[in-house]
């Protein structure tokens, strides 16, 4: 969420900035503005009042001091009116409160200066590619099929349990995912992220704070008796450590990483693009966050980028970098970069990982702040990435290193699953 202040000394830059989002602003953003003076005038008029409230009990009680029974009454009359104008005017200013954050939360953050215009995911820019893509056998299969041959994935059994994209891992399916969450986890580690495991529910303020509500209530499985969101990333549950949380500059960088099951309604999500765990309503994922200093953010990220970089080298899975266009970067993003694998058998990109720097947008929702040298509180920048979700990554590497033998299994992931084929 911006802040009021921001709003109104960048007023220009925001607008020109959300033109990269294809967004016009102008009207809610003028709209804040108007309520913003609104708040200040009536907060001036309680001063005001409380002001003459505190002069007039003064006065009161000298008066009657000097035996001027009728002026005091008439003296406590007008606090009571000053009273009751008061609470009208506290009304006021509750409401202009409630409608200035209503506008507020329907602004997206502001593009960083580097995110490219454009309209759409065609238009994101690649800025970095590495390996080579693997020319399969003549027999290759998509990893739908490698997985009902291996018996590694019970795509119908998870419809008939509980729906379509509740998949089932059964065997050295099973023991792979499993290798794949503990590589990733000690890869995080060993990078100095602290591991946590969080709750896979959160409450409304939760999903507030990291910008899921309400943006993207539609999207997440929600259970009306308890108000609760399931998670659709450990994101939501991990940032949420820091809100109303007030930290030193000494505490900084702040590192933590978490596997979580993750939940997502994908309502609308239809179409070749969803077949087998190209796009699920429940996958595995572990996450890496930071809590940085304001001046450190975008070196962190770049950091970031690149530890999932190494995690897709070790993988020895061909991948691509992409920096998001305006069009299609995040609600709450100022920055993102997207990573992609190739699978070979479908013959495209599959994305594995965003990781995105956030500065402000989700501190000033999370109220977490930090006191700088001269003692005055600042927003903390907030950042996250996928390092890795899984389904994707399982898939491409099913499909790339299927040979007519069996399926390879990466070096760096043996001595994880305790084999190095499937077959």
């Amino acid at each position: 969420m911006l802040q009021t202040t921001y709003i109104r000394e960048h007023r220009d830059l925001i607008l020109e900035r959300y033109k990269k989002r294809n967004f016009d602003g102008e009207e809610i953003i003028n709209q804040i503005i108007k309520l913003d003076d609104d708040r200040k005038s009536t907060q001036q008029a309680l001063d005001a009042q409380l002001a003459e409230g505190n002069k007039l009990a003064k006065e009161i009680g000298q008066l009657f001091k000097e035996g001027k029974q009728q002026e005091a009454i008439a003296a406590k009359e007008q606090t009571k009116t000053l009273k009751e104008s008061g609470v009208l005017l506290k009304e006021e200013q509750n409401k202009i409160a409630e409608e200035l954050k209503g506008l507020l939360y329907q602004l997206p953050n502001v593009p960083n200066e580097i995110v490219p215009p454009g309209k759409s995911e065609d238009d994101n820019e690649t800025i970095f590619e590495e390996g080579d893509i693997p020319v399969l056998h003549e027999n290759a299969i998509p990893h739908w099929e490698l997985a009902k041959k291996y018996n590694l994935i019970d795509f119908e059994l998870g419809v008939k349990i509980t729906g379509a994209g509740f998949p089932i891992y059964r065997g050295k399916g099973a023991r792979l995912q499993r290798a794949l969450i503990n590589f990733f986890l000690d890869q995080a580690t060993e990078n100095g992220y602290e591991e946590v495991i969080p709750p896979l529910m959160v409450n409304e303020a939760s999903a507030y704070g990291t910008g899921q509500l309400p943006d993207k209530e539609g999207q997440m499985y929600y259970m009306p008796e308890d108000n609760l969101y399931m998670i659709p990333t450990a994101e939501v549950p991990i940032t949420n450590i820091y809100r109303d949380v007030i930290l030193k500059e000494n505490d900084f960088p702040i590192k933590n990483t978490g596997y979580t099951p993750c939940f997502r309604r994908e309502a609308g999500s239809y179409g070749s693009d969803v077949r087998g765990l190209n796009r699920l309503h429940q996958f595995d994922k572990v996450e890496i966050i930071q809590i940085q200093h304001p001046d450190k953010s975008y070196e962190t990220l770049d950091n970031m980028v690149e530890h999932v970089k190494g995690l897709l080298n070790k993988l020895e899975l061909p991948y691509r970098v992409l920096k998001l266009c305006g069009g299609d970067l995040g609600f709450t993003a100022a920055l993102t970069f997207d990573l992609e694998v190739y699978s070979t058998a479908q013959e495209k990109w599959l994305e594995v990982s965003s990781v995105s720097n956030f500065e402000t947008f989700q501190a000033n929702r999370l109220k977490c702040r930090y006191k700088d040298t001269g003692g005055k509180m600042q927003l903390v920048h907030t950042l996250n990435g996928s390092a890795l979700a899984l389904p994707r990554i399982m898939a491409a590497l099913l499909e790339n290193n299927q040979t007519e033998a069996g399926i390879k299994i990466p070096k760096a992931l043996v001595a994880y699953t305790g084999f190095d084929i499937i077959n």
